[in-house]
């Protein structure tokens, strides 16, 4: 016995001279006491008493505990409602330490003691409602369950768990009409509704439990909906209909459908158009009639004729009947969504009948097509002012003209420029009519720009509509302003060509003798080019006279080289650019004196010759540009053959 713990007899008993057991409910605690002495007394008849002590040393180690109040003496008790759905998680035994249950001989970690009970136990320790659910009917049952958990030691613990089921709080299925006849006329087509049936309750099914095999109708399980299989003669039927809920199978009932199929008078009005197809224009004015029908009734029958329309409510609300008459309700815009979005086209069925207790009816289709009319003006973008650089390269987009049209398809327009395109006017736009409809305008460069002979130009565009009339010779067009300022480029930088020559005279004998000539080119509007020797000449032997470069011969007795630096400047503008040209010059002097002669020999010194360069405006389109006119072409005529064709077939 330890301080301070209870007496070792309270733990342990013994059951025979030689056996010492645990007392059930009793546990060890290594870390509080590890250590019992038990004094065991024994005495046989007539013999003196033994006394005997016993030591039990207690290990420390991982022991498998099972929580409360599972493991109480009551066990757990769970409470469900009885309308719980098929095998849903009840309960969860939550073993500690968690992890390590193995299977030992077999058996999982979880196993349950008895077998008695609907109830299922999963490996995982989980209790789950039975797999077809409790019955509703039965007021409050009650499940126990013992249940054993062991882990891989071979450590186990044991407990219980009762699982109450309360009766359901949820309204039972119930048909609102046990009972019903039903009439539907003869000639009712296959797969139309003939009637519905519907029960209060949850999670609500139908299904038709006689005939087994149902030959005339069929019911939607979920909405309850009755149909007809085939095209129906007179006959009568009888079906018995079940209503059950789908997660609880055993809450049904049933309902009795008695169907009498009718007969009918076949002899219905006779109306002239049998099918009315007619063309509108989306400005015919409300009140207009569209169609008159010319009906007359069967002979012998009652009553007088009665006209009904009956479509989508698109079409019922822009049209309506004044007798015989169908005509138009509202505005029929051809230009808005809503009649886009039919495809300009409504569709209804004008119903005539004709009785009284036995009503007997025609139906008349009845198509009606919106055709567009012109109704609007092109409207002209604001502020159309573009700014384009006067260097700007043949093709080169200067900017885009957005005109606007009301009429559908929205926007449908082409572009021209009026004048034409010249040397006063060096611009074209482009008129990019797709098979769409859907144009779109560019202006472009197409001729030399100069900023000091026009400051800016200004363009007259016409707008014309395309697409917006049944005839395509109702356009509208309008005539838009489009300024294009023309952005200066500072002078460039004097181009030589060659940028270093390589020259070799001979020094002849008088006047100055030409050596070469410069080909520069500065920016179109610079002013005369400037030639200057900025560096080589400080003996005075060369000069430059514009863009020629002369050799004034002296008395040269060797050969020499000179390395002339020309600045070629682009005039007195500032800020000046210039470039510098290089001359390398050999002069080689005569080697052989003249000797005095009374016979005079002519020398003929060979000129240079002056390229004289005429650069002439020509427009040669590249061929991207000849491929894309050549495409739009194609499809424009394309276009106008199906518009045709399409105007011929209707």
């Amino acid at each position: 016995q330890g301080p301070g713990q209870e007496p070792m007899g309270t733990l342990l008993s013994a059951v025979s001279p030689r056996q010492v057991t645990l007392r059930a409910g009793a546990e060890f605690d290594a870390h509080r006491l590890n250590q019992y002495t038990l004094t065991l007394h024994a005495a046989c008849p007539g013999e003196e008493e033994v006394e005997e002590r016993l030591f039990v040393q207690v290990m420390a180690g991982q022991v498998l505990r099972c929580d409360a109040p599972f493991a109480s003496a009551g066990g757990d008790v769970v409470r469900v409602p009885a309308d719980v759905a098929p095998r849903t998680p009840l309960y969860v035994v939550l073993p500690q330490p968690l992890g390590g249950l193995t299977v030992s001989g077999g058996c999982p970690g979880f196993r349950l003691r008895n077998q008695d009970t609907p109830l299922t136990l999963t490996r995982q320790g989980l209790v789950l409602a039975p797999a077809g659910g409790f019955d509703p009917s039965k007021d409050t049952q009650t499940f126990r369950l013992e249940i054993e958990v062991m882990d891989r030691h071979g450590h186990n613990c044991s407990g219980a768990v009762t699982v109450e089921v309360l009766p359901s709080r949820r309204p039972s299925v119930t048909f609102l009409e046990p009972q019903r006849a039903v009439t539907v006329p003869e000639g009712t087509s296959p797969l139309e509704v003939v009637t519905q049936v519907h029960a209060s309750g949850d999670n609500v099914r139908y299904a038709i439990l006689a005939p087994a095999a149902p030959a005339l109708f069929t019911i939607d399980e979920v909405t309850g909906e009755i149909r007809s299989t085939r095209r129906l003669e007179v006959a009568r039927a009888h079906l018995l209909v079940r209503a059950y809920n789908a997660l609880h199978p055993a809450d049904h009932t049933t309902a009795t459908l008695n169907i009498t199929v009718q007969g009918t008078d076949r002899r219905a009005p006779s109306c002239v158009p049998a099918i009315s197809v007619s063309q509108v224009p989306e400005t015919v004015s409300p009140g207009s009639t569209v169609v008159t029908l010319r009906c007359t009734k069967p002979a012998g029958a009652e009553g007088c004729l009665r006209y009904a329309l009956e479509g989508p409510p698109a079409s019922l609300s822009r049209f309506r009947m004044e007798g015989p008459q169908l005509q138009v309700n509202t505005t029929l815009d051809y230009d808005s969504e809503a009649v886009a979005a039919v495809g300009f086209q409504f569709t209804a069925t004008i119903v005539v009948t004709v009785g009284g207790q036995r009503p007997r009816s025609t139906r008349v289709p009845v198509l009606v097509t919106v055709t567009p009319v012109n109704e609007f003006t092109p409207a002209c973008p604001n502020g159309a002012t573009f700014t384009v650089l006067e260097t700007a390269a043949f093709g080169s987009t200067v900017g885009r003209v957005a005109g606007t049209d009301r009429d559908y398809p929205p926007d449908s327009l082409e572009y021209s420029l009026e004048g034409g395109t010249g040397p006063t006017q060096p611009f074209s736009i482009d008129t990019r009519t797709s098979t769409l409809c859907c144009p779109a305008g560019e202006i472009r460069v197409v001729g030399p720009l100069n900023s000091q002979r026009h400051k800016s130009y200004r363009l007259t565009v016409r707008l014309t509509d395309t697409c917006n009339d049944l005839d395509l010779a109702k356009q509208r067009s309008r005539l838009c302003d489009v300024a294009v300022r023309l952005q200066a480029v500072p002078n460039q930088v004097p181009v030589c060509t060659p940028e270093v020559q390589e020259l070799r005279i001979t020094a002849g004998l008088g006047g100055r003798q030409p050596v070469t000539r410069l080909v520069c080119q500065g920016s179109p509007d610079s002013a005369t080019l400037a030639y200057t020797i900025a560096g080589g000449n400080e003996d005075g032997h060369f000069r430059l006279e514009g863009n020629t470069l002369f050799y004034l011969p002296d008395d040269l007795a060797e050969p020499r080289t000179f390395v002339l630096l020309v600045e070629v400047g682009g005039g007195p503008s500032a800020p000046r650019r210039s470039t510098v040209v290089a001359l390398v010059v050999h002069v080689t002097p005569r080697s052989t004196p003249v000797p005095p002669s009374t016979t005079t020999q002519l020398t003929t010194l060979q000129k240079e010759p002056l390229v004289i360069t005429q650069t002439e405006v020509t427009w040669h389109p590249p061929a991207w540009f000849v491929a894309v006119l050549t495409v739009s072409s194609a499809l424009l005529l394309a276009t106008l053959g199906c518009m045709a064709r399409s105007l011929l077939c209707r």
